[in-house]
């Protein structure tokens, strides 16, 4: 959950600079708008789902292993 609300904060963020970059770089770059939905939406997703799968896996690892052996090693 923590990797994720992280993620949301880098999204918005992100998703904030990108509409300000695209207003600011419309009038310099011909025959592209300033918002491209598509375009912000599949990169939001593909990063949602890389940071979700970042924050799963080394969490399912520690779910599986005994609190009590790992609390004895140390």
């Amino acid at each position: 959950a923590q990797g994720l609300r992280l993620t949301t904060v880098g999204l918005v963020l992100g998703l904030l600079l990108a509409l300000a970059a695209g207003a600011g770089l419309a009038g310099v770059l011909l025959g592209v708008g300033s918002i491209d939905p598509p375009s912000l939406g599949g990169a939001a997703a593909v990063f949602t789902l890389v940071a979700a799968a970042a924050s799963w896996l080394p969490a399912r690892k520690a779910a599986r292993i005994d609190p009590v052996r790992v609390l004895r090693s140390e």
